[in-house]
């Protein structure tokens, strides 16, 4: 790897004259003087400015001519791998089995590009966090290492059989390091395929990167951790910040949480309801009724058709749309419905297609909070005439997974009204 990646022309030339590579910590006086690294540019960049990381954890770009001076404080080996010690078990200690599969929670700098990237081990992740040492022996192994954009169905399955696989194990619980943009996504197919799973599993993200200041990484994997120490109890969960402080760590269940901010550390909530659990200062505080966690037979069905598609309902939308859904052989479809579960009287034509072509259609609803009722108006009653089958508050992202899970596991009506995984709250 280049000490100058992405650096070229002038402000290649710049560096080198200075005496600085990649890595390197300067003194940069411009209109002020300031500490900072000294950070990779993206490719194909222009050859006027360079790049710097501030204390504050942002990058900033500095034109070369604007800069009065600069001087090397420290240095380091960019391309020098650092070997990590093995970590000697705490025999009075339970075991925790810590699977990663990339994501920000386990993502440091690229240095091709300046920004993060998947591709610390599960083994870094656990060495970075050394308070773990006091609470649990971790196992660690990686799975796969992407952003969790790039993870598909066929990355559930895996996950799934990998846990399948430890179903009789003597951990206490296992960890699943994930990215944040479809860790619901995830967490709700495991619920399903896994319902029953005698111990716990905790999804674990980062809206922010080790390397930042404010990274919200270390005190999630903490709070996951003794999440599965104390608990006892089973299920799948996501566990993020219940609040922009580091005070409250949310345990939410797994079909019931969704992503509701782009960027803030608390952007995961409990739809319809708190989180289950609430990890304060170590302590574990229980707000989910006992009745949520009777215990299930581990009977695993870890099979997905992606034959299904969610639509999200709009005014002037087009049912050709649906037609070629039809046309491509899709056999399930829930709909984005509008208010209490309503889609217009142009649809109704498509519908009825639909159901002819015995295409599973399914009904949630586009508002963040509340349960459907398409008995009230007279275009809900038409829809369920119709062959549409509410689904009360379900998370239509939930709904979309437990569709794909029940066209790959069995009879698709039975399991889509059936409460597998705390899907319906009560």
């Amino acid at each position: 790897m280049s000490d100058y990646r992405g650096y070229e022309g002038r402000s290649l030339e710049f560096l080198k004259q200075n005496k600085i590579k990649v890595g390197d910590t300067v003194k940069i006086t411009t209109n002020s003087e300031n500490m900072a690294t000294i950070m990779p540019r993206y490719e194909h960049s222009d050859d006027q400015h360079i790049v710097v990381k501030f204390k504050s954890g942002y990058n900033v770009g500095l034109e070369i001519n604007n800069i009065k001076k600069i001087e090397c404080i420290s240095s380091i080996d960019i391309n020098q791998k650092k070997e990590l010690s093995p970590t000697k078990p705490n025999p009075q200690l339970p075991k925790i089995l810590l699977l990663s599969t990339g994501g920000t929670i386990a993502s440091k700098i690229d240095y091709r590009t300046g920004s993060v990237t998947p591709a610390l081990t599960a083994h870094d992740l656990y060495s970075i966090v050394p308070e773990l040492d006091d609470i649990a022996n971790i196992d660690a192994e990686v799975l796969f290492s992407e952003y969790s954009e790039n993870l598909t169905p066929e990355h559930w399955k895996k996950i799934a059989e990998k846990l399948d696989s430890y179903s009789k194990s003597d951990y206490k619980g296992v960890i699943i390091a994930h990215g944040t943009d479809t860790m619901h996504y995830t967490a709700a197919f495991l619920s399903f395929a896994l319902a029953g799973f005698p111990i716990p599993i905790v999804l674990v993200g980062s809206q922010r990167s080790s390397d930042r200041p404010s990274s919200d990484a270390a005190s999630n994997l903490i709070a996951a951790t003794k999440f599965i120490v104390k608990s006892n109890t089973n299920g799948i969960f996501v566990s993020m910040h219940h609040t922009e402080s580091d005070d409250d760590i949310a345990c939410h269940f797994g079909t019931r949480v969704r992503k509701n901010h782009t960027s803030k550390r608390n952007a995961f909530e409990t739809v319809g309801g708190v989180p289950a659990f609430i990890v304060r200062q170590g302590e574990i505080i229980q707000n989910a009724k006992n009745q949520y966690f009777k215990q299930k037979q581990y009977t695993p069905k870890i099979n997905v058709d992606t034959r299904v598609a969610l639509v999200k309902y709009y005014p002037g939308y087009d049912p050709k749309l649906v037609q070629d859904l039809i046309n491509q052989g899709y056999k399930a479809i829930i709909f984005e419905g509008t208010g209490l579960g309503h889609i217009g009287k142009n649809m109704y034509g498509i519908i009825k297609k639909a159901k002819e072509s015995q295409v599973f259609l399914g009904m949630t609803s586009q508002c963040h909070d509340g349960r459907i009722n398409m008995a009230i108006y007279e275009s809900g009653r038409d829809l369920l005439h119709l062959g549409i089958t509410p689904l009360s508050d379900m998370i239509s992202e939930t709904a979309l997974v437990k569709a794909m899970w029940a066209l790959g596991s069995g009879k698709v009506d039975d399991l889509m009204l059936a409460n597998i995984a705390s899907e319906y709250t009560e």
